[in-house]
């Protein structure tokens, strides 16, 4: 058949490709798409590496979630959106990240990055300006509004002190 030389070219890059790293179905049909594999082969080569048990969405979105979550702590928000890049569908990422915020809520991951960001500053030097650059940083993580703003609040109000002691 003439496909098969072809289509055992497409497995070994998709070998390759999930050694390097895990990838969801659709990232990895893409990346064999750009090397210019044809739908059917993609389709054959996604169908056996799901088979064999080298692509799981499913798994693929918990550990993308929880390398976003607990090491990069980052928002609800920013994790579906960068879920939804990689193929996975915003019920599996909610599902996902709904397991992963068990370990650190979205709240505690947002009072660690503003802890982090405030070491050695005081009150004083939390000017209008850099309470902005903070917000639209802590926005562009994928926190919500309104828990930025409650935070920012108590922050002020506890006067920036650093309270490991929690």
């Amino acid at each position: 058949m003439q496909d098969d030389p072809l289509r055992e070219k497409a497995e070994k890059k998709a070998f390759r490709l999930l050694t390097l790293r895990a990838h969801s179905e659709k990232e990895l049909a893409a990346k064999l798409d750009e090397r210019g594999f044809s739908e059917g082969v993609i389709a054959g080569v996604v169908q056996k590496c799901r088979e064999l048990g080298y692509l799981n969405d499913r798994e693929f979105a918990r550990q993308r979630a929880r390398e976003l979550a607990v090491n990069r702590l980052l928002g609800d928000r920013r994790i579906v959106l960068d879920l939804r890049e990689k193929g996975i569908p915003e019920s599996l990422s909610r599902q996902a990240i709904g397991e992963v915020r068990a370990e650190i809520g979205e709240e505690k991951a947002l009072e660690i990055v503003l802890r982090k960001r405030r070491r050695g500053t005081t009150p004083d030097a939390k000017d209008e300006q850099e309470k902005a650059r903070l917000m639209r940083s802590l926005l562009g993580k994928g926190f919500p509004t309104g828990l930025i703003f409650r935070k920012l609040q108590k922050a002020e109000e506890e006067g920036f002190h650093d309270d490991d002691g929690e």
